[in-house]
C-alpha cells in the first residue's frame, strides 16, 4: 500500500524547455505542458502510489518557477524580502482526482485575476 503523504525539499527553477514555452506565451500549451509538472524521483512515486516518474533525486522535489510554483511556495519572506524558492520542507501527496489547472483558471482560483492583469 502506498503512503499517502511524503515528506521532501523542495526546490523551483528555471528549465530550458520552460523558456521555449514561455516564447510561445504563457496561456499557450506548450508552457502549461513544460511549467505545470513537477519533477519526482520514481522511488518516491512509488511509495505515493504515482507512475510516470519525471525526476532522479530520492527526496527531492523540482518544480519549474512560475505561477503552478508560486501557489505552493508561498509568500512569507522571513524578513529577506524574497519567498524561499529553494531547498524547503514541503509534503506531498497523490491527488488524482484533481485536475492541472490551466493558467486562467490557476490565477482565477489562486489570485482572484485572469491573464487580462499584467502577469
Amino acid at each position: 500500500m502506498a503512503d499517502q503523504k511524503l515528506k521532501v525539499t523542495l526546490i523551483t527553477g528555471r528549465t530550458i524547455d520552460q523558456g521555449v514555452g514561455k516564447e510561445r506565451g504563457k496561456g499557450s500549451q506548450e508552457y502549461f505542458d513544460t511549467a505545470s509538472v513537477v519533477f519526482i524521483d520514481a522511488s518516491d512515486m512509488q511509495k505515493l502510489g504515482i507512475k510516470q516518474p519525471r525526476g532522479a533525486n530520492p527526496g527531492m522535489i523540482f518544480i519549474p518557477c512560475g505561477s503552478w510554483a508560486n501557489c505552493v511556495c508561498g509568500d512569507d519572506t522571513y524578513t529577506m524580502g524574497m519567498p524561499l524558492f529553494k531547498g524547503f520542507p514541503a509534503e506531498v501527496e497523490p491527488a488524482s482526482d484533481e485536475p492541472v489547472l490551466k493558467l486562467e483558471e490557476l490565477l482565477l482560483k489562486e489570485y482572484g485575476r485572469s491573464m487580462n492583469c499584467q502577469l
